[in-house]
């Protein structure tokens, strides 16, 4: 997941997809992604297992 483009609006799925804003400022908070633009972000290859779930809760 190199590049990413959040979507618009958060789906309310549970789990939270991969392309999830919320998700995507988390990780960016954990310091697995940064923060391009408004909607794009790098995230990092190697997000362990346990934080991505972790970003990915409700």
């Amino acid at each position: 997941m190199p590049d990413v483009t959040a979507k618009k609006s958060c789906c309310k799925d549970r789990p939270r997809c991969k392309r999830c804003p919320v998700t995507l400022k988390r990780l960016a908070d954990a310091g697995y992604a940064e923060r391009e633009s408004k909607r794009e972000y790098a995230v990092d290859r190697s997000v362990p297992k346990k934080v991505l779930a972790a970003a990915r809760a409700r």
